[in-house]
């Protein structure tokens, strides 16, 4: 990850319940003081200190320049100029366990903490990728949340946990808490809980701490990440696992399983859309049957197949066969290069019956850098996470970073879009890039100026399919997933 500066962020507003956690939180909890687990006796939870001694033995350095020591109990890393992040890394692999740690950073140097790290000499020359525990002590304040290091980016950011930004002190000790129990990562920050995710693809590594790398404008400081009071639970931790619900644990849970819900998504009434096998659910836009042609299910893939790049002229659109009216929406989706395709909403598959894409609100999928679409329409509002011909997807949770967080083609990537009455918004790999209301005299003049303007009140229905487009490139689809709101 990079270093970032002086963010900003826009986020949903916490809940309730949550927003006291955060409150009790930054009132009557120390920086360093553990989590514990309801009814679990700290004196019988089988802590075993793992804090980096003098020597670092049992540890070794990879990646960047940084230099690692150990001062009064503290292990202190410190920046310098390269463009490689640097790794304190265990030598020792890890499956199920609980860790905990205090970290300090210089407000300036953005850090984090493996965990289930990896390192192969066939994946981009033995670079340290994995999961990572963030610290993040910029403006934008997502400590806590969960990256996937040289790999998918981010699993889980903070951009929709207010409480967890606010409990984070930059510049200051905080503890961290990381639950690895099976294919289910949980972190939390001085007792506030941070990120809660199911993925499947590590189930054992090492963990280490990490120095990031600095540029030359930063050298004469020379930044320090500071961690102290690392212990760990290796036997049989689930025994000390935090509650699986509860005010310790309300926070939404990010499945990335495939074409599987967790128990977290399951309660919070996440639905498939797409079974991973068949058609059933779908229907062509412009039949009552799923097209015979142009749409392949593979190994727990859903395939648009390329055909001359012309929009709905080889399978065709396909729809859900039921309306929704509000919901959120979640669609990993992998381009090819060159790709052009689409996820619409608010669909009404009889205006259009002639040739062509079915008419509805739409979260553009392309290949910004290949497609010609992207240099079409106003200011960009054809390239990937916009809403088609209307708003140009920008990075609204970073402003101080506008680009867009983007996997390139042959990468999977996450869409999901949210639909509270006439609010909507469009997210993309956890980063909020469209914001707007229907129906709204600003809606409207966009709707004017665009080639929807032929369309009486588009955009403005009530319920509608969710589709997805056939625009002659091939484009992959897996874990289709919907909550009604």
């Amino acid at each position: 990850m990079r270093m970032i500066r002086g963010i900003a962020v826009l986020a949903v507003a916490a809940t309730p319940l949550v927003a006291m956690t955060a409150l009790v939180a930054m009132m009557a909890v120390p920086a360093a003081a553990p989590v514990q687990a309801a009814g679990v006796s700290e004196k019988t939870a089988p802590w075993r200190d793992v804090t980096p001694r003098s020597g670092l033995a049992g540890w070794h350095a990879v990646g960047g320049k940084a230099t690692y020591t150990v001062a009064d109990g503290e292990l202190v890393g410190r920046a310098e100029i390269s463009k490689t992040n640097s790794w304190l890394v265990s030598d020792a692999q890890y499956g199920d366990f609980i860790i905990e740690f205090d970290a300090k950073t210089d407000p300036m140097l953005n850090s984090g903490v493996m965990i289930r790290g990896q390192s192969r000499p066939d994946y981009r020359n033995g670079v340290v990728f994995g999961y990572q525990a963030e610290i993040d002590p910029s403006k934008r304040a997502w400590s806590g949340g969960l990256y996937d290091e040289q790999r998918r980016q981010w699993l889980y950011t903070l951009g929709r946990n207010e409480a967890a930004r606010r409990t984070f002190r930059s510049g200051d000790w905080n503890h961290y808490r990381v639950e690895a129990i099976g294919n289910r990562l949980r972190t939390w920050v001085n007792g506030v809980p941070a990120a809660d995710v199911v993925d499947d693809v590590d189930a054992r590594g090492f963990i280490a701490f990490q120095v990031h790398a600095i540029p030359d404008a930063d050298a004469a400081r020379h930044p320090e990440a500071r961690f102290r009071n690392v212990r760990m639970i290796t036997d049989r931790p689930a025994r000390f696992a935090m509650p699986e619900t509860g005010p310790a644990t309300e926070i939404e849970q990010q499945g990335w399983l495939s074409n599987r819900l967790s128990s977290g998504e399951q309660r919070a009434g996440w639905k498939l859309l797409w079974d991973g096998r068949t058609s059933a659910g779908w229907r062509s836009a412009k039949a009552a049957s799923f097209p015979k042609k142009g749409w392949s299910m593979a190994g727990g893939t859903l395939s648009v197949e390329g055909a001359n790049g012309a929009e709905s002229t080889n399978g065709g659109d396909i729809v859900t066969t039921r309306d929704y009216r509000n919901f959120e929406l979640s669609v990993d989706f992998r381009l090819t290069e060159g790709a052009n395709s689409g996820i619409k909403y608010f669909v009404d598959p009889n205006l259009l019956k002639g040739d062509g894409s079915a008419i509805g609100l739409e979260y553009q999928l392309l290949d910004d850098a290949r497609h010609p679409d992207a240099k079409m329409g106003r200011d960009g509002n054809r390239t990937l996470g916009s809403l088609y011909d209307l708003i140009t997807a920008r990075n609204l949770s970073d402003p101080d970073s506008p680009g867009k967080r983007i996997n390139p083609p042959g990468e999977w990537n996450r869409a999901v879009i949210v639909v509270r009455g006439q609010h909507v918004e469009h997210w993309l790999n956890g980063f909020k890039v469209v914001e707007y209301e229907r129906g709204s005299p600003a809606f409207g003049a966009l709707v004017a100026q665009s080639k929807y303007a032929k369309w009486p009140n588009f955009g403005e229905w009530e319920k509608g399919p969710i589709l997805l487009q056939d625009h002659g490139n091939h484009v992959d689809f897996r874990s289709i997933k919907i909550r009604e709101l």
